[in-house]
């Protein structure tokens, strides 16, 4: 068996630690030399690691701990360390040891190399020399001193011996499942900025992008626009109707503006607020094309007794393309999306099919995502760093039929009397990236606008030398005749 940290060994890692990591090669005995000033220029304040050594006999182990390595000459306390066996002469065998003792966690001194628990695992102190095929380690071993080994031991971890190949330190770091720039109030500048200086593509006379909110009831349509609003205004609003309830909250069609400030000027866009989608109630195929097409008019009331038609009071016959719907958003409470109820979801279905005919991008919002896990309910900044926001995100662009890119997680405004970065950052890249995809729309309009016009250039072009053509056939024939 080589020498080697292989992908199943760092899944299986992975797991033990949590969450999504990356691993990074700080530190090879056979490379670097197998003392322990070489292992503490290497390793020292770098933050998490996980030491691997790898057995003459085929047995892979070591230990993780989630502190640096800083040459303290003493204890250092983790609660996160744990020991590790990852084959038992070479067959996979993976048993996790958890620190027992957790102010013994790993001894740092400047002169021993990787040591964890009180001398549970110590590698080696010094230097040890490398006979060209193993390193003979000079350190100790007291499995069971700090760790819960359980049924381990020295014989069924190490083989009884010392006696290695090489030994690895890695550095442990966050691995995002999405890659975002750094979360600070500099971003959060940026991101305000340029949603505020947004405007849609030239040459179509199109003053401002019109997203259309569509989702299940009690999803967090409102609450979107709301969230979206509190950020510009500087403070928490509650403009749309929102909340939890048997039936939709909305019932008349909104087109909220979102100003820059207090009694700033309306932005670049717009959000269109329609009523929840329920079994039997909601937004429905014949309704989605009026409210796509433009035909509805801001504060139409909803009325199921009687659905929307050409002769509604108001009905806008035939919209101007600044009037239509540039991108929809599909609002899914990320907390039920493994329940949802059938119907809810091929109603879904005839919308978004009404929506592909007619080329409008569609997005997901997925809300709520704090309520899936809990790291990131105490820290908005991990959503990008949790298998579980991952994994739903995964089932979601499944059942809709969208790109995993298309699927955007966020968290609104619900109890909170303040503001909070973290969430007006995932509201703003969100809303980014809706505005991104209402340009794209426009951009095909455009190009169809473009050809649309240079068929008609070229058709009557032809026109005018076939009718030229013609009148002057004719006026050779009157003069031949003549």
């Amino acid at each position: 068996m080589i020498a080697e940290f292989k992908k199943e060994d760092r899944s299986q890692m992975t797991k033990w630690i949590g969450g999504m990591k990356k691993y990074t090669l700080l530190y090879k005995a056979s490379g670097d030399g197998c003392t322990s000033t070489a292992f503490h220029n290497a390793c020292n304040n770098k933050g998490p690691t996980v030491t691997i050594l790898y057995n003459h006999d085929n047995f892979i182990y070591g230990g993780y701990t989630s502190v640096s390595w800083r040459s303290i000459g003493n204890f250092q306390t983790d609660t996160k360390s744990f020991l590790f066996k990852l084959y038992q002469n070479d067959t996979w065998s993976p048993v996790k040891m958890p620190i027992a003792n957790y102010r013994n966690s790993i001894y740092d001194h400047a002169d021993f190399g990787p040591t964890f628990g009180d001398r549970d695992l110590q590698t080696f102190s010094g230097k040890v020399k490398f006979d060209g095929t193993i390193f003979n380690l000079n350190g100790k071993t007291n499995f069971g001193s700090s760790y819960t080994v359980n049924d381990e031991n020295y014989k069924s971890i190490a083989n009884g011996n010392l006696r290695v190949k090489d030994i690895e330190v890695y550095l442990v770091e966050e691995e995002p499942w999405r890659k975002t720039p750094k979360w600070n109030t500099m971003l959060l500048a940026e991101l305000k900025e340029k949603i505020e200086k947004y405007r849609p593509l030239p040459g179509l006379k199109i003053p401002q992008a019109r997203i259309l909110l569509v989702g299940q009831v009690g999803s967090g349509k409102s609450s979107f626009y709301n969230t979206i609003n509190s950020i510009f205004r500087g403070y928490i609003t509650s403009q749309a109707c929102s909340g939890n309830a048997e039936h939709s909250l909305t019932t008349v069609y909104r087109m909220y503006q979102i100003r820059k400030g207090i009694r700033g000027k309306p932005m670049n866009f717009r959000l269109h607020d329609t009523r929840g989608i329920e079994a039997d109630q909601g937004v429905d195929a014949n309704e989605i094309c009026y409210l796509l097409d433009g035909n509805i008019q801001d504060g139409y009331q909803f009325n199921p007794s009687v659905p929307v038609s050409t002769d509604t009071l108001g009905f806008v016959d035939s919209a101007h393309v600044s009037e239509t719907i540039h991108c929809v958003v599909l609002v899914l409470d990320g907390t039920t999306v493994d329940v949802m109820a059938e119907k809810v979801a091929e109603r879904l279905k005839k919308l978004q099919m009404r929506m592909n005919q007619r080329g409008i991008p569609q997005v997901v919002l997925l809300t709520k995502i704090d309520k899936i896990c809990e790291r990131t309910e105490e820290d908005l900044s991990n959503v990008f760093y949790s298998p579980l926001v991952k994994e739903t995100v995964e089932r979601v662009s499944q059942i809709m039929g969208l790109p995993r890119s298309h699927i955007l997680p966020v968290k609104n405004y619900e109890s909170e009397m303040d503001l909070n970065d973290n969430v007006n950052i995932l509201a703003l890249m969100s809303l980014q990236q809706i505005l991104h995809f209402a340009d794209d729309y426009m951009y095909n309009h455009l190009d169809k606008h473009k050809e649309g016009i240079s068929f008609s250039f070229h058709g009557m072009f032809r026109n005018i030398i076939i009718i030229t053509m013609s009148a002057v056939v004719c006026l050779l024939a009157f003069w031949f005749y003549k």
